[in-house]
């Protein structure tokens, strides 16, 4: 019998966003012509034995493999990198190093991954390559740009996975943001007011939440999930954010209601291994806190082209 993923949290996710490649990197962008991508390898080579450092999807990632256990295997970790195959012994390797049970990865030598989220039925990509996350958000995937210069997760929390979501347009569709763009706070206040009871249509992450409160509900007796919405609104629009979960049948642990306040305070305090979030600004306030990713959607960002 075939190998399946199927009933499995899958996350496929770069290189650079699980270990920090960035000094890396920056040989690769200092290449040039067809192969500008030699040095990059052969330095990639020479440091084979020496093991990468945490990237900042790295905390995240680690936790979800402990759900992992001898009566089930509820989460694969795939690699989805630009790198080439000679790159990618080093990735194999430096999971090997810190215990991440990662055996599977696409190594494509610069050309885009993401066209294999489908066959991996992915419930997440992460990158820091933001064309690759336009793409995938393209095609219906929940996908995020990693900053890759964000703070690393406090280890505060090793029995807890904890993320924290933005609201509209990635939890939930644009539509209020963009009644708030075209019209302003009080007619984005009234709009939501008048439609309390209208749950708001899906985001691009809410399959994401989805798969992450059933993996909460199956549980194991030593890892939790705690999940957090940040967002900017505030009473009375936090209604209709309310009654939308309740509609979906999904709890979240906590609901930060900030009114316009800067986000990364607050996250700080949550603790969270990951934050996403739509707008870049919100992101550059979490990011000198805690990890953080762009979720390239609504009306906040341009229309990809492809």
């Amino acid at each position: 019998m075939s190998a399946t993923l199927d009933g499995k949290l899958v996350v496929a996710i770069s290189s650079r966003a699980l270990f920090d490649f960035e000094e890396e990197n920056k040989v690769f962008e200092l290449g040039r012509g067809f192969n500008k991508d030699r040095a990059y390898m052969q330095l990639q080579l020479e440091k084979l034995e020496e093991p990468a450092k945490p990237g900042v999807a790295f905390s995240m990632v680690k936790k979800l493999l402990a759900f992992n256990d001898e009566r089930a295997q509820r989460v694969e970790v795939v690699i989805l990198s630009r790198n080439d195959p000679v790159s990618g012994m080093r990735v194999f390797r430096s999971a090997q190093h810190y215990g991440l049970p990662i055996e599977r990865g696409s190594f494509t030598r610069g050309q885009s991954p993401w066209r294999y989220l489908k066959p991996l039925h992915a419930n997440l990509f992460l990158s820091a390559n933001p064309d690759d996350v336009r793409a995938a958000l393209a095609v219906g995937f929940p996908a995020a740009t990693v900053a890759t210069h964000a703070a690393l997760a406090q280890d505060n929390h090793p029995n807890e996975v904890r993320i924290a979501f933005d609201g509209d347009a990635v939890l939930f569709s644009d539509e209020a943001e963009r009644v708030f763009q075209a019209q302003g706070l009080n007619a984005f206040q009234q709009h939501e007011r008048d439609k309390a009871h209208q749950p708001l249509m899906a985001g691009p992450f809410k399959p994401l939440l989805a798969a992450l409160h059933r993996l909460q509900q199956e549980g194991t007796p030593t890892m939790h999930i705690r999940t957090a919405l940040v967002t900017a609104r505030s009473a009375p629009a936090h209604e209709r954010a309310i009654r939308t979960l309740m509609e979906w049948n999904i709890e979240v642990d906590e609901a930060m209601f900030l009114g316009g306040l800067a986000k990364g305070e607050f996250l700080r305090e949550f603790e969270p291994d990951f934050f996403f979030d739509d707008q870049t600004g919100h992101i550059e306030s979490a990011a000198r806190h805690v990890p953080a990713g762009h979720v390239d959607s609504g009306i906040a960002n341009p229309p990809a082209k492809f």
